[in-house]
């Protein structure tokens, strides 16, 4: 393949941390410093002992594929198999501790809230800091201001320093200034989520216009149904390395049977206010998704039964409790369905105590695709006690039937309907 195609390179690419303590690159100055200041302490460290082999963990290992120009990759892969590590030796934040990476272009990515944004620094200085950063000239940031300011959201605040803005502010102005500046490489991480739905969707929107004008980008999400219709190809990492790189539809495939093995549970340790919202008198506790035959799935047939099983805690007192199960579009993030409010509780309920549920949808007739799950407990009046919104894994829909054997009408519009749901509450 000629050099010159070539966006992103990466050959035997690894990262090694020890202990919470990230190993120094012997290539690098600062970890040149740091070996020769430790070697006259080195008679001491064998004395002590070194750190046994448990104490090391290979965040990447053999890491190895190219990206060629004007390409649209995604990269998937479950919470802490490597990913972000990956983009952050991309995008230069962090050095390899064996291998290398070559960036061949303008890269701007976006990879948590406030990356490459300074604190103290006013949205419109960012803007032409990382302009700056990127190689624009002043007069090429001028250009592109109004389009930034506009599609962020954020002109009200313009003059505000970065440091008061809420997460999805600092997220809306991050994405408008990564994808308008030009660069020639995008990267963006799953720090989408943090926006609202109508931002999501341009956000997609704005990458695949990107892609159309041959830009290359490198995008992670755990929505699937995003990947599919943005990404022409896909890597799958599992465990720090790459298992599979190939079509989309089926690096999904494996990555979704990997999920199933996995299991499903929630993320419950998630407490960023954008992502798990309510009082907090109540928090769920545990999500598994199920067949009929209780076993736990990573994806569904059309018409099999869908079982949801989950637990709940009671961390204050409360008079009433109600519940709600929604399923989003992972297309556009809308709602497909929703359940009515059911009641778990008429009864006051003291702080400690814990119920379960399980919620079945009979015989699910759901397009193929990704369907993002909200849950909600709260009060009779809709006044939450936990709303945890995309934490549960998609319920998936797949088969190997084609949409016309199946019987679809793609001239039929799809969009919000009632899906019959039955509730059995336990103790």
């Amino acid at each position: 393949m000629n050099t010159n195609d070539i966006a992103i390179r990466v050959e035997n690419l690894g990262k090694m941390f020890r202990l919470g303590r990230e190993i120094p690159h012997a290539s690098t100055l600062g970890g040149k410093i740091k070996q020769t200041m430790a070697a006259p302490f080195g008679w001491l460290a064998s004395q002590i002992g070194q750190p046994s082999e448990e104490e090391i963990l290979w965040a990447l290992r053999d890491i190895s594929f190219e990206v060629k120009r004007g390409e649209v990759v995604g990269l998937i892969g479950h919470n802490g198999a490597g990913k972000s590590t990956l983009l952050r030796i991309l995008s230069r934040i962090t050095e390899p501790s064996e291998g290398h990476a070559e960036i061949h272009g303008r890269i701007a990515a976006l990879l948590e809230v406030g990356t490459g944004m300074h604190p103290e620094l006013t949205g419109r200085e960012n803007i032409y800091m990382n302009g700056t950063v990127l190689g624009m000239k002043k007069r090429e940031i001028d250009r592109k201001l109004d389009e930034i300011i506009e599609f962020s959201g954020v002109e009200k605040f313009l003059e505000t320093m970065v440091k008061h803005y809420s997460s999805g502010m600092r997220v809306r102005l991050g994405f408008a200034i990564a994808a308008h500046l030009e660069p020639e490489i995008l990267i963006v991480d799953e720090v989408l989520a943090v926006g609202d739905l109508n931002f999501q969707r341009k956000c997609l929107s704005k990458m695949e216009d990107v892609a159309g004008e041959g830009r290359t980008v490198l995008f992670v999400s755990h929505r699937m149904e995003a990947i599919r219709s943005l990404c022409g190809r896909c890597l799958l990492i599992h465990q720090g390395r790459i298992t599979n790189d190939g079509g989309v539809n089926e690096v999904v495939q494996e990555y979704n049977d990997i999920m199933r093995e996995r299991g499903l549970s929630m993320d419950l340790a998630d407490t960023d206010v954008s992502r798990r919202r309510g009082s907090g008198k109540a928090r769920f506790s545990n999500c598994k998704m199920v067949n009929a035959a209780g076993l736990e799935c990573g994806h569904f047939e059309p018409n099999d039964d869908v079982v949801f099983l989950l637990d709940y805690t009671v961390l204050a007192p409360i008079d009433e409790l109600y519940f709600r199960l929604g399923l989003r579009s992972g297309r556009t993030g809308e709602f497909v369905t929703i359940t009515q409010p059911y009641l778990l509780s008429s009864v006051a309920l003291p702080a400690a105590h814990q119920g379960s549920l399980k919620l079945i949808f009979p015989s699910v007739n759901l397009r193929l695709g990704d369907y993002p799950v909200y849950l909600w407990l709260g009060t009779r009046d809709y006044e939450p006690y936990d709303v945890a919104d995309d934490l549960v894994r998609s319920l998936s829909i797949q088969s190997n039937k084609t949409t016309l054997e199946l019987g679809y009408d793609g001239s039929k519009h799809s969009g919000y309907f009632e899906l019959r749901s039955i509730l059995e509450v336990g103790e």
